[in-house]
C-alpha cells in the first residue's frame, strides 16, 4: 500500500470579479431562505397570539388580503389578526391557533430585492369553550428587501375550504370550486428560483473567507433540515433504533413536556416507547407527526458545555401536528405543538443533541379540540417558546477566527458547494410545483404538470405504471383527464408535498427527494378527509431549469374515508378480498413499465402492484431511498435511486449525463493499528476506514493531518482497497497530545467525511 506525505496548499484568489459574482449568488440563495424563514415565523407566531410580531414582518405599506377582507400597514394588520382570531388565539386558556404555511415555491425577482412565494395553508382554531374553525387554502405572497431585511409586502390568502370541527370542512362558499388561484410563475420559472443575471455583479467588499463561511452555513442548513425531516419519518414508523442513531454515539437528550426528560440514545428510545409505544407499527396504529414551518439558527459551539467537542450548534424550531390512532379499538387523537431542538456537528456530521417537544393541545378525535386539551384545560402553564428571528436565523454570517487546520477553498470549489444549496431550493420548488399543478388537474393541468418534467424523464401514474418522456407523461394524463380545462369542480383532492429529505449530487446538477403526500380533500357535498403516502423522486437541472426526472408515488399508507370516522374508523379489508381490478388507464394508454413488471418486492402490496393488496388499517411496508443520515444504517426496505431504473437502466441519471446523488453519510473511522512505536521497526500506524452504502464504491482521496501540520499524509483509495488504508506516523513528533484528523474528500457519488482521534506522544520524540 502506498504511503505519501505531501503539502496541502491554500489556493489563491482568481480575481475580484469572481468574488463579486460569487457574493451576489450567495446573497441570492440567502434571500430565498430568508423569504421562507419570514413566512415560517409568521406561522409560528400565530400559535401564541403574537400579533404585534406577526405584523412587524410586513413592510410599512404591506397589505394583508384574506379572502375578501384587507388591511394595510402593520398597525391595521395587527388589529385585523387580533379581531379575526378573537378568543381562538392561543392565549385564551384552552384555545388553539395553529396556522401552517407549507410547501414553499419561491421565486426571487430579477432585481434581487423582491420575491414571490406560493404556499399551501391550513389553520386549526378553537377557543376552549366549544367554538372551532378550520380553514384551508393557498397563499400567493410578495416580499421586499427593506433595510437589509426581507419582509412581507403582500400576504394574499385564497380560501378554498372551511368549516367547524363538528361538521368538518367543505368547499369555501359551499358551491363548486373554480380554476386554480393565479400562479405567480410559469412552468419554466417554477424550476428557476433565482433568475439569470442581466448585469455585472456590484462590488461586494467581502473576503473569500467571509463567503466561505456563509456558504458553509447554507450547506449546514440543508443537512440540518434533512436530519429534522428524516427524524420525523422514523418517528412515524416507530423506528426507534434509527431515531437513537440520530443522536450519535454517546450523547443526546429528549424532553417531552408532561412525560419527562431522558438522557442518551438508549434513554431517547425509552422516552419514545413510553410516549408512543413499542418499536414498529402493528395493524391499525397510526403515528404520523407532520412537520411544518421549520426555522434554523446556526451558532458557534465555543461557549457550549458539551459532553464531546462539536464544531457547530444549531437551534431548530417548528410546528408539529400529530395524527394518532389505533383502528383496532377505534381510538384516535390530534396533537398540536411545537418543537425546539438542538443539533451539533461532530466529525463533519450533524447529529441531534437534544429534542424538546411541547404539546399545546391533545384532543380526542371524536370530540375535537373545541373544549381544550386532554392534557389540561388551561394554557396557563404552557411553555413560552423562544423564537428564531427570521433575519438572523442562519446565524452569524461573519466568520470567527479560523483555526490553523481550516482550509480556504478556491472560488470554483465554493461555487460548486453553493450550487448544491441552490439545488436544494430548486428541487423543493419543482417538487411543490408538481403538487400545485395536479391539484387542479384537467387538460391545462396536464400540460403544466408534464412541462415541469425533463424531456426524457419518467413518471408513475398511480396504480398503473411508468411513462417515459415528457410527451408520454402528457399523453397519459390527457388520455385519462381529457384536454378541456374545467372551470368548476365539485371537489379537490390536494397533493401537498411537505417535509422533504433532499440529497444533492456533488456537482449540484441532480438530486433525490423523499416527501410526504399529504392529501386533504374537500367537496361541496361531504366533509373533507385526509390521506397520506410517500413520494420518491429525482430532479435534474436541464437547460438551466430544474425539472422532474423520475416521480414515484407509494400510496396510500393511511387514509380516512369520512370526516366522522377519521383515520381510525376505516374498516379492514377481508383477508381473502379480491384485489381491485386494473386501472382503466392501462388499457387506454399502456405504460412503458407496469408496476407488475417491477413486482416483488418493490411493488408487492401496493394497488396495481403484485401480491395481495395491503390497505390501511393494515400496515404496508415503507420504502426508503436513503440511509440513516448519522450512522449510515441501511433500512430494511431500501431502494436507492429512481424506482423504475433497476428495471430500465437506460433511464437512470448516470446514463443520461447526471450524477447519482449520495444516499447518506460517508462514515469515516480512524484508529490505531499494529505497532506502538516502542521499536524502530514498529512505527505507530493509523488505520482509516471509509464506509458508504451498498453498491457504492469508495473511491477518492484520504488525508491524515495534525493541527500542527507535523503529520500530513494522503492516499487515493481505489476499488481494490475496499475502503481501507493505513498511515505510519512520522518519527520525531513533539511530545504531548496531538489531534489527528482523517478526511475523505468525497467523490461523484459520496459525501466527504472525517474522524478525529487523540495520540499522546511520550516525554520525548518517539523513536
Amino acid at each position: 500500500m502506498r504511503f505519501l506525505v505531501s503539502l496541502i496548499l491554500l489556493t489563491g484568489l482568481s480575481g475580484a470579479t469572481g468574488v463579486d459574482d460569487l457574493a451576489r449568488h450567495v446573497q441570492q440563495v440567502e434571500s430565498i431562505r430568508d423569504v421562507k424563514d419570514v413566512t415560517a415565523t409568521f406561522a409560528q407566531l400565530a400559535q401564541f397570539g403574537r400579533y404585534n410580531e406577526m405584523s412587524s414582518l410586513f413592510t410599512d405599506d404591506g397589505v394583508l388580503l384574506w379572502g375578501n377582507t384587507s388591511a394595510k400597514g402593520p398597525q391595521a394588520i395587527e388589529a385585523w389578526l387580533k379581531s379575526d382570531a378573537g378568543d381562538m388565539n392561543g392565549i385564551q386558556p384552552g384555545s388553539l391557533d395553529t396556522l401552517v404555511a407549507a410547501t414553499p415555491l419561491v421565486n426571487l425577482g430579477a432585481d434581487g430585492r423582491t420575491a414571490k412565494g406560493r404556499f399551501n395553508g391550513w389553520r386549526f382554531q378553537g377557543n376552549g369553550a366549544g367554538k372551532t374553525r378550520i380553514q384551508g387554502g393557498i397563499y400567493e405572497n410578495e416580499y421586499a428587501l427593506v433595510g437589509g431585511q426581507w419582509k412581507i409586502s403582500l400576504l394574499r390568502y385564497y380560501p378554498l375550504y372551511d368549516g367547524d370541527y363538528a361538521d368538518g370542512w367543505r368547499n369555501f362558499g359551499r358551491g363548486d370550486l373554480g380554476t386554480a388561484p393565479p400562479f405567480h410563475y410559469t412552468t419554466d420559472e417554477a424550476g428557476i428560483p433565482i433568475p439569470p443575471n442581466v448585469a455585472d455583479a456590484p462590488a461586494a467588499n467581502v473576503t473569500l473567507e467571509e463567503l466561505q463561511h456563509r456558504i458553509d452555513l447554507l450547506n449546514d442548513e440543508d443537512e440540518i433540515r434533512n436530519l429534522q425531516n428524516a427524524y420525523g419519518y422514523y418517528v412515524d414508523r416507530r423506528m426507534w433504533a434509527d431515531v437513537g442513531d440520530l443522536f450519535g454515539r454517546n450523547w443526546g437528550q429528549m424532553t417531552i413536556e408532561n412525560v419527562g426528560s431522558f438522557e442518551g440514545p438508549h434513554g431517547v428510545q425509552q422516552a419514545l416507547r413510553e410516549w408512543m409505544g413499542p418499536e414498529g407499527l402493528s395493524q391499525g396504529v397510526l403515528n404520523e407527526h407532520l412537520i411544518f414551518d421549520t426555522t434554523i439558527s446556526i451558532r458557534s459551539s465555543v461557549d457550549e458545555d458539551l459532553p464531546r467537542p462539536a464544531e457547530k450548534i444549531a437551534d431548530v424550531r417548528g410546528i408539529e401536528i400529530g395524527l394518532i390512532g389505533d383502528a383496532d379499538n377505534n381510538s384516535s387523537s390530534w396533537r398540536f405543538g411545537f418543537f425546539h431542538n438542538t443539533f451539533a456537528k461532530q466529525s463533519g456530521i450533524w447529529q441531534i443533541l437534544n429534542i424538546t417537544i411541547s404539546p399545546l393541545m391533545v384532543a380526542n378525535y371524536s370530540t375535537g379540540w373545541g373544549n381544550g386539551s386532554a392534557l389540561s384545560n388551561s394554557n396557563n402553564n404552557k411553555t413560552e417558546p423562544a423564537f428564531l428571528l427570521p433575519y438572523t436565523a442562519r446565524g452569524k454570517r461573519t466568520p470567527e477566527p479560523r483555526s490553523i487546520a481550516d482550509r480556504l477553498d478556491t472560488i470554483s470549489e465554493l461555487q460548486r458547494r453553493l450550487n448544491r444549496s441552490a439545488a436544494y431550493d430548486g428541487t423543493e420548488n419543482v417538487s411543490n410545483a408538481y403538487g400545485f399543478y395536479i391539484d387542479f388537474i384537467d387538460g391545462k393541468g396536464c400540460s403544466n404538470m408534464a412541462a415541469i418534467h425533463a424531456k426524457d424523464g419518467n413518471k408513475e401514474s398511480p396504480f398503473a405504471g411508468f411513462y417515459q418522456t415528457r410527451q408520454r407523461v402528457l399523453e397519459a394524463c390527457t388520455s385519462y383527464y381529457g384536454t378541456t380545462e374545467r372551470t368548476a369542480r365539485s371537489g379537490i383532492s390536494f397533493h401537498w408535498r411537505p417535509q422533504p429529505v433532499i440529497h444533492v449530487s456533488r456537482d449540484g446538477r441532480s438530486s433525490s427527494l423523499r416527501a410526504r403526500l399529504l392529501q386533504p380533500s374537500t367537496d361541496k357535498n361531504s366533509a373533507g378527509t385526509i390521506r397520506g403516502a410517500i413520494y420518491h423522486d429525482q430532479i435534474v437541472l436541464e437547460d438551466g431549469v430544474w425539472r422532474l426526472w423520475s416521480v414515484t408515488i407509494d400510496e396510500h399508507y393511511w387514509t380516512s374515508n369520512t370526516w366522522k370516522g377519521g383515520w381510525s374508523g376505516v374498516p379492514a379489508r377481508a383477508r381473502n378480498a379480491t384485489n381491485p381490478p386494473p386501472r382503466d388507464l392501462i388499457a387506454q394508454y399502456p405504460p412503458d413499465l407496469l408496476l407488475t413488471e417491477i413486482g416483488d418486492p418493490r411493488e408487492t402490496g401496493f394497488m396495481g402492484g403484485t401480491g395481495r393488496y395491503v390497505a390501511w388499517p393494515e400496515i404496508q411496508r415503507m420504502w426508503f431511498a436513503y440511509r440513516n443520515p448519522v450512522s449510515g444504517r441501511v433500512p430494511d426496505s431500501y431502494w436507492p435511486g429512481c424506482v423504475p431504473c433497476q428495471h430500465r437502466p437506460a433511464w437512470n441519471l448516470t446514463n443520461n449525463g447526471w450524477q447519482e446523488p449520495p444516499t447518506g453519510p460517508t462514515v469515516v473511522r480512524a484508529g490505531f493499528g499494529a505497532g506502538n512505536g516502542s521499536a524502530v521497526d514498529e512505527p505507530v500506524r493509523v488505520t482509516v476506514s471509509v464506509t458508504a452504502g451498498p453498491g457504492e464504491p469508495v473511491l477518492g482521496l484520504v488525508t491524515l493531518e495534525s493541527q500542527t501540520k507535523e503529520v500530513k499524509a494522503e492516499y487515493t483509495l481505489t476499488a481494490e482497497d475496499g475502503g481501507r488504508t493505513a498511515f505510519s506516523l512520522p518519527r520525531n513528533l513533539s511530545s504531548g497530545l496531538i489531534l489527528l484528523t482523517a478526511r475523505f474528500s468525497g467523490s461523484d457519488r459520496l459525501k466527504p467525511g472525517q474522524d478525529t482521534i487523540d495520540f499522546v506522544v511520550p516525554g520525548g520524540p518517539y523513536r
